[in-house]
């Protein structure tokens, strides 16, 4: 009997101290933030070029607060730009009022080349003066009772409110009655430049005179009917009864404007159209620009389905249309990663182009349409253009892949010659490097770091990245005193068993080897970017606070992402179903086998808008392996959700693969545990989206949880949402029951 209460005993004290999602947990996870939000001081640099000199001002988070330096490269000196105390001293001198320094507003501020400061105090703008400390107001703010209405992201705006004035500013164009009309600026006579527009084919307001005045070109537009989302407010702040919204919103299939670029001759209302052969299936046609000659624009055309992209070249005087720059893919042409420089000369056009599986700069013949050499040439990516110097002959850019023994993510930064030789790398140290130059490209702030290694920022030549002074290093120490551990950078191998994925793995801060732990995966991929973060994060908000509850949490980017190649990209194409999905679940298995507390017999996953999407998807596609899946504002089907990311990657038109990416024609697979929430009024993916899977669901006889937000807009499920994912995933992956909310007050 004692050796069956021993027993017992020790079966208890096991189970207590193997316990997983108790309320002490849960107080952890809440406590995160404060315990790691802001406990990182010299590594948050914020660094600004100052004008045309070869010094910078930026500000950093110190023990004591915000503090001001200024950095002269040339002097090679990081000295105080200014103190907070004593600005509020001289604004209250100068305004007689009292400034109380801690509550100091120094918003908007801007360091001139002499060396005063301009900023913003409450509703003024000041000069501070740090040599003498003086400041002298500049004037008042008006209050903004009735700010402008911004244009919602997915309005296409009807381009009939542009003035467009003349070179000389004496006349200046615009919109009536469907034309363009000709204002004479001293005596306001107007008279009508075209006479042929109508409401169903009018003229743009938005165009661009030539630069000898002679002519005008924009575009004539074909409107399509607009597309709307109609939102029920169910429970709106100021009355009683619901409200209808309607949001212009446009999904893949419907129409489109149709853009024909025109060239106006203004002295005689001459309209010069051309031949719509090499632009006619549009997506997008944009508006055309002058060339140095004034002889011709140019313009660039976004075919619909996005196999093709243009730049066209179009006479004014006979209309006539030539190809400069084709891009082809029977899959498709990646507009969104898009670079073009057309140099002072009219002669050469510098363009980037995935054509050899990267993304890379071509230095192109305009007159001939040929290319003249590739500019940057390997099995890496140009991320961004800094400046392209046309008169020293080199381009400044960014790129990650190119050094193979670290991290292919990771960015530096670097320029060449434009004929592809002399490669310097200028941020050369491992790390996600984030640079700011002076305007003349002599000098650069440098900002580097992993999600393992705390920030340095240092102080560059350009000439060939050498550093002439650190400026700052970031103090983790009262981070780690306060528990925080790093996240592991982990690599494993993908579907195909040679491509590496490269993810992190993040523990509980206080992790026990001996225990077992579900593991949870955090989902956003989808091509257009990727989503691991690279950079020092002290506070991963979606994976951190999860982890404390008992579980390992994880995020990779696999195939379907971008960075890698065009090819690792297109996995995605007519297939965002697939998301990457064959490789997370070899690198997790991959994770499992070297971790035995990595639990591979429960593991979930969560994700929101396109990770939403892909978390349902999971558990409805490859239920076998992942066993509970939280989805919040999923674009559950791709025919519901908005015109631009869908068709650039589903393609059009319509046909049967978007039926099969859909999570509502697929609703019948559910055989897993599953949370849906969504914001009643999410103005980014149609929330009719998910209410039609829950629709399926129903009908298909399943069980599942559904949450909506009333009054909320696109998110991962707010507050409310956040500890219903925590209660989800405990009760369905550890096991047990959550505490009472009422107890976590």
């Amino acid at each position: 009997m004692k050796k069956t209460l021993l027993t017992i005993s020790l079966t208890a004290l096991c189970a207590a101290a193997m316990a997983q999602g108790t309320i002490e947990d849960y107080k952890r996870a809440y406590s995160m933030p404060s315990k790691y939000s802001g406990k990182m001081t010299h590594g948050s640099m914020r660094a600004h070029a100052i004008e045309d000199s070869h010094k910078f001002w930026y500000t950093e988070q110190g023990e004591n607060g915000t503090y001001y330096k200024l950095v002269d490269a040339e002097a090679n000196t990081c000295t105080d730009l200014l103190k907070p105390e004593e600005v509020a001293t001289a604004i209250s001198q100068a305004s007689g009022e009292e400034v109380n320094a801690r509550r100091l507003n120094l918003s908007e501020l801007r360091v001139k080349s002499d060396g005063t400061v301009e900023l913003r105090h409450e509703r003024a703008m000041w000069n501070y003066n740090p040599k003498d400390r003086t400041a002298t107001k500049i004037r008042d703010i008006e209050d903004r009772h009735w700010p402008r209405q911004q244009r919602h992201w997915m309005e296409v705006p009807d381009e009939k409110d542009g003035v467009i004035p003349s070179p000389d500013r004496k006349t200046e164009i615009f919109f009536k009655d469907n034309n363009l009309y000709l204002r004479n600026l001293s005596d306001k006579t107007e008279k009508a430049l075209t006479t042929d527009g109508v409401e169903k084919n009018y003229y743009s307001s938005y165009g661009r005179w030539s630069d000898d005045g002679k002519y005008y070109a924009t575009v004539k537009i074909i409107p399509a009917p607009k597309h709307y989302v109609y939102y029920v407010e169910s429970s709106p702040r100021d009355q009683v009864q619901p409200k209808l919204k309607p949001q212009e919103y446009a999904k893949p299939g419907d129409s489109l404007n149709y853009r024909v670029p025109v060239i106006v001759e203004v002295a005689t209302g001459k309209v010069v159209i051309p031949s719509t052969e090499l632009f006619q299936s549009q997506y997008y046609v944009d508006a055309p620009q002058w060339n140095k000659d004034n002889k011709s624009v140019t313009f660039e055309f976004n075919e619909r389905g996005h196999h093709h992209y243009r730049l066209l070249e179009m006479s004014a005087e006979t209309g006539q249309v030539r190809t400069i720059i084709e891009e082809s893919s029977e899959k498709y042409v990646n507009y969104n990663r898009h670079f073009r420089h057309d140099f002072e000369d009219g002669k050469r056009i510098l363009w980037m182009s995935e054509r050899d599986n990267y993304a890379h700069l071509y230095l192109y013949d305009k007159a001939k349409g040929k290319v003249i050499n590739q500019v940057t040439k390997g099995e890496w990516y140009v991320r961004d253009i800094q400046r392209v110097d046309e008169k020293a002959g080199v381009v400044y850019f960014s790129a990650n892949g190119m050094n193979k023994n670290e991290d292919p993510y990771l960015i530096h930064y670097y320029k060449i010659k434009l004929n592809g030789k002399g490669l310097v790398c200028l941020t050369p140290e491992e790390g996600n490097h984030r640079a700011v130059f002076t305007r003349d490209m002599a000098y650069l702030i440098d900002t580097y770091s992993t999600v393992t290694n705390p920030p340095v920022s240092v102080l560059r030549s350009a000439k060939d990245g050498k550093i002439i002074r650190e400026l700052e290093r970031a103090d983790i120490s009262q981070l780690e005193a306060n528990g925080w551990k790093a996240p592991e950078v982990f690599v494993a191998k993908g579907r195909d068993g040679q491509t590496d994925m490269w993810g992190i793995i993040q523990r509980p801060s206080n992790f026990d080897p001996s225990k077992k732990y579900p593991v949870i995966e955090y989902i956003y991929s989808g091509p257009g970017d990727q989503y691991v973060p690279k950079s020092f994060t002290p506070m991963m908000w979606y994976l951190t606070p999860l982890a404390e509850l008992g579980f390992i949490v994880v995020q990779l980017d696999a195939m379907g992402t971008s960075f890698r190649s065009k090819s690792f990209e297109e996995v995605c194409y007519k297939n965002l179903k697939d998301a990457g999905f064959p490789d997370r679940i070899a690198w997790i298995k991959a994770a499992c086998e070297k971790y035995p507390y990595m639990d591979v017999d429960r593991v979930g996953i969560y994700g929101s808008s396109a990770g939403g999407q892909e978390a349902l998807g999971a558990v409805l596609f490859h239920g076998d392996f992942y066993k509970a899946a939280y989805s919040a504002c999923g674009c559950h089907d791709n025919r519901m959700d908005k015109i631009w990311w869908n068709e650039q990657w589903m393609s059009y038109p319509i046909d049967k693969s978007y039926e099969e990416c859909s999570n509502v024609v697929n609703a019948y697979r559910l055989n897993r545990p599953l949370m849906l929430v969504v914001g009643e009024m999410d103005d980014n993916v149609d929330p009719s989206s998910s209410y039609q899977v829950v629709n399926a669901l129903i009908k298909a006889g399943k069980n599942f949880e559904f949450i909506m937000l009333p009054g909320v807009r696109h998110t991962m499920g707010e507050s409310y949402g956040e500890h219903k994912r925590y209660d989800f995933f405990v009760k369905n992956l550890i096991g047990v029951d959550p505490p009472k909310w009422e107890d976590l007050k």
